[in-house]
């Protein structure tokens, strides 16, 4: 016997109630809100259970809310079981179990994180009956109990109103999903793309989705997602092989009226064995069509990366393991960080990141974006951003940053786009590649993870910049510059201090320089003169000279820094310094290292240059800035 609804756990976090249902969205659920009823499974039918007996009976019928974007992504648990066990935790006690409580627990990936989400089991109802998504077989309670989580994770059910299927994929699944638009590429490409689909049918979920109306296919509806259940090649009776899709409407119902409907004309071609056997293995709301009558009435088609048995994403190009998953999280803040797109002087200034690639391997690189606020009805345009991620090589362990982000990336993104979440795919060979995220518009700022998943090791650290760094957007192109040159050594049992991390740190050599009362940039070179290959750790420090000679300025914080050491023939900064007396300390990390250095410093000048405003503008941009690995 089933328990009763008394003593069960009730969610005060999400109460039944209008709070639960509606955020003054405007959608049309509002109107309904005052017949819905709350109850359990156990409520509503005699013997609820979790999961059906046929995994086709799971299929997903689409309620009142306008959430097929959802419901349709999950048809990639059906496909996993070792998915479906990380959405849905083992071990929870279903209603015919003398523990049942009436709490169930799911798990969505959000932001670089597996996100555990409590509800009852108290569902939305109309007459009796589940209004919102359901199973085929209406038994099974799986699908509504997950649309409720993800309800309570958006704050409300009608946050799920319309989204995007990539969207809800990422969020079930933490991996990969691949988007074709059919309105653009070749046919070669939708060849490959429709081969690839045979080949993966039984391991991923795909879907497809009509993104504007259509005349002659208005019973397909207007911005509505769709699940492709099967897809093969079948042979005409004239020999002739043609590619069928099997597509799933989750309204439940069947709505395709064109030539591959269950009387039209276009099974005329196939013997009467053939058509049988198709139209034998609908249920309902599924249609079969062709593959070029496919083409023409759905816009776009959405696939995720299958899983294998260890949980590892697969490439779905090449069935490559990706072994190697690197994460690190970023911000584009305005005035330091959010340069905007390589259309902005102020490209530079944008967050970067180095990846190291230890061997030849195919590797996917994805941008995720922290939306503002909400999803589906509740996120507009003005949640998200236009983001973009554009790579390059960087052959040796220095290099100019201005020269490099002018000449063309390894691989980037063609334009910048308003999703969540995109990816790009590309082969890299050994070696340091620098990676600059980015958004659209300048001074636009937002949260990001940048992910790198490959079949290959790689290594993914980000370039923090000095804190008395310039940004690039103060276009020191515009300036002119006197520039100092000093030369010095750092000698072992004399002035070989090492880093401030040792108490000999006060012997290093101590460079005198002025700032003047026009200038504020200061542009600082340290260059050791050794073979590259056996470089010390070297930095700097900047200390500013106080009026008071009985205070040493060393036993001072200094004004500008540029550390960590780093194992490089030359490190680089631009500082930002008010006018005044300086010291400047080079210093190998180490102390007792020998080694001949160079110091050149560059202070802006309030003149007019002798050269071209062009020439000079070319001349800066060589030099304006140095980075350097660490």
């Amino acid at each position: 016997m089933l328990p009763t609804s008394s003593g069960l756990f009730v969610d005060p976090e999400f109460p039944a109630s209008v709070s639960s249902l509606i955020c003054g969205a405007g959608t049309p659920l509002s109107i309904l809100c005052d017949r819905i009823t709350w109850l359990r499974p156990q409520e509503i039918i005699a013997s609820p259970r979790l999961f059906p007996l046929n995994a086709r009976d799971g299929l997903g019928k689409q309620g009142i809310l306008g959430d097929c974007w959802f419901i349709c992504a999950c048809s990639a648990l059906q496909k996993c079981e070792k998915l479906l066990r990380q959405v849905f935790p083992v071990g929870q006690c279903l209603w015919t179990d003398p523990g049942y409580t009436g709490k169930f627990t799911c798990r969505f990936w959000r932001f670089g994180f597996w996100v555990e989400v409590t509800i009852d089991d108290r569902l939305p109802c109309l007459g009796h009956k589940l209004c919102f998504s359901h199973c085929q077989d209406q038994g099974s309670f799986w699908l509504p109990l997950l649309e409720k989580a993800y309800a309570k994770l958006h704050g409300c059910y009608e946050s799920l109103w319309a989204g995007q299927v990539a969207d809800a994929l990422v969020d079930l699944t933490g991996g990969l999903v691949e988007r074709w638009a059919f309105g653009a590429g070749e046919e070669h490409v939708r060849r490959e793309m429709f081969n690839k689909m045979l080949e993966l049918k039984e391991r991923c979920a795909m879907t497809c989705s009509v993104l504007h109306y259509r005349e002659g296919a208005k019973e397909l509806g207007e911005f509505h997602a769709f699940t492709i259940t099967d897809i093969q090649n079948v042979v005409a009776k004239d020999g002739q092989e043609l590619l069928m899709l099997r597509v799933h409407n989750p309204w439940g119902r069947c709505c395709w009226d064109g030539s591959w409907s269950k009387s039209g004309h276009g099974w005329d071609i196939f013997s009467p064995k053939v058509v049988s056997n198709l139209q034998s293995k609908m249920q309902e709301g599924e249609f079969w069509v062709e593959k070029s009558e496919f083409i023409q009435d759905f816009d776009e088609l959405t696939m995720a990366f299958p899983v294998n048995e260890k949980g590892q994403i697969l490439n779905i190009w090449s069935g490559l393991p990706l072994i190697s998953t690197q994460e690190v999280y970023g911000s584009w803040v305005k005035g330091q960080s959010a340069g905007g797109s390589r259309n902005n002087v102020s490209f530079p200034d944008n967050p970067k990141f180095w990846l190291r690639v230890k061997e030849q391997c195919q590797v996917y690189l994805t941008l995720n974006q922290r939306p503002l606020h909400g999803t589906g009805a509740t996120q507009n345009k003005d949640s998200l951003y236009a983001i973009g991620l554009h790579v390059w090589k960087v052959e040796k362990r220095k290099f100019n940053l201005t020269k490099t982000l002018s000449s063309p990336p390894v691989v980037g993104t063609s334009s910048h786009s308003y999703e969540r979440q995109f990816h790009l795919y590309c082969e890299l060979s050994p070696g340091y590649h620098l990676l600059v995220p980015s958004t659209f518009l300048r001074d636009t700022e937002a949260d990001f993870l940048l992910r790198v998943l490959s079949t290959g090791h790689v290594t993914l650290s980000e370039i923090v910049p000095p804190r008395s760094m310039a940004p690039a957007s103060e276009d020191v192109t515009q300036r002119s510059w006197d520039i100092q040159t000093l030369q010095g050594s750092w000698k072992k049992g004399k002035n070989a201090g090492g880093s401030r991390n040792f108490p000999s740190y006060h012997l290093n050599p101590s460079l005198p320089f002025s700032v003047p009362k026009e200038c504020q940039l200061v542009k600082v070179t340290l260059l050791q003169q050794c073979q590259e290959d056996k470089c010390h750790a070297i930095g700097f420090h900047v200390y500013s000279v106080s009026r008071d000679k009985q205070k040493s300025p060393l036993s001072g914080e200094p004004s500008a820094s540029c550390v960590p050491h780093s194992h490089s023939q030359e490190v680089s900064q631009v500082c930002v310094l008010s006018p005044g007396k300086y010291l400047l300390v080079p210093s190998t990390y180490l102390p007792e290292q020998e080694c001949g250095f160079t110091v050149t410093i560059a202070t802006k000048v309030d003149r007019k240059p002798i050269e071209s405003q062009e020439t000079l503008g070319r001349f800066l941009q060589e030099v304006c800035v140095i980075t350097v690995m660490k």
